[in-house]
């Protein structure tokens, strides 16, 4: 399967229709706690409390993703974060647990560079060097949450107790990665992607 076999025009409608209208409701009755929550990060960091970051999306092509800023400092919010990063302040930890600090991401959303499931967004180096097969992950908008980020939702301390996290990351956690989302597109259905939110909330 190729990068051209992914999800088919009605099924990339259906999708994006779900997105829009969802991420329309949820910005509705999400948008005073998004406010205050990037208000008191705003305190706790002493920066403004929203961060950016380019990250690799659909057919590789660049996007600004948007969260709640989590860490004081050297702020560069790269993709591998342990638990004990120092930077991470109180109010960070607490966002980062409970994945508050994603809320932004309904933007994203919004605008059509992302979906609600999908593989997460990665940063360059991973996602755009996909080769053969793996390129379906490019295929589809990358998601706020989705079943790769399920199985690895304590991903920064599983991190933390290897000693070289890097690597256990680059040749473990992504190859499973890879592999759950290419499953996760050749499979798609719009109540598997319900099914996914549903135990990302309650999770």
């Amino acid at each position: 399967m190729n990068m051209q076999k992914g999800l088919n025009a009605r099924q990339q409608f259906v999708k994006r229709v779900f997105d829009l209208f969802f991420s329309i409701i949820g910005l509705i009755f999400l948008f005073i706690p998004i406010c205050l929550l990037i208000l008191i990060s705003s305190i706790s960091t002493k920066k403004i409390g929203v961060f950016s970051q380019k990250r690799i999306g659909k057919h590789a092509k660049l996007f600004t993703m948007y969260k709640i800023r989590t860490m004081v400092g050297n702020d560069d919010e790269s993709s591998i974060t342990l638990f004990d990063d120092k930077r991470v302040t109180s109010f960070g930890k607490f966002l980062r647990i409970y994945k508050l600090d994603e809320l932004p991401q309904l933007y994203n959303v919004l605008i059509g560079d992302m979906s609600f499931v999908g593989p997460r967004p990665d940063v360059s180096g991973y996602a755009d060097n996909l080769k053969g097969i793996n390129k379906i992950i490019l295929s589809v908008k990358p998601g706020i949450t989705g079943p790769a980020t399920l199985k690895f939702k304590n991903e920064e301390q599983l991190l933390l107790n290897q000693s070289d996290p890097k690597k256990y990351n680059d040749e473990i956690i992504w190859v499973e990665k890879v592999k759950i989302n290419r499953q996760y597109i050749e499979k798609w259905t719009l109540l598997y992607d319900i099914t996914y939110i549903l135990k990302t909330i309650f999770n």
